[in-house]
């Protein structure tokens, strides 16, 4: 296996948590399973919201963050190392 960025590895897997629980909700199949004689329609209403905004921001920081992944994102991050841009 590639030696990936503790980072990458990081941002990957919750974005990966994100859009399983995302599809879960969707099908109906919440991770935390709520009971309409347990909570108000208020409290399910800030679970999904929660949901959607942790999706929302681990996707946004999955997208800008540099992930090198690929052979060409691994040498040019040993390039950008080599020229003391980013940390190592």
């Amino acid at each position: 296996m590639r030696n990936f960025d503790k980072g990458t590895v990081i941002r990957t897997v919750l974005l990966f948590i994100a859009f399983v629980n995302q599809t879960l909700i969707m099908f109906g199949h919440p991770v935390v399973p709520i009971d309409e004689g347990q909570v108000t329609t208020l409290i399910e209403g800030l679970y999904l919201v929660g949901s959607m905004l942790f999706t929302l921001v681990t996707t946004v920081i999955a997208w800008f963050k540099n992930n090198y992944i690929t052979e060409r994102g691994q040498l040019q991050k040993k390039a950008l190392q080599a020229q003391g841009l980013i940390k190592k």
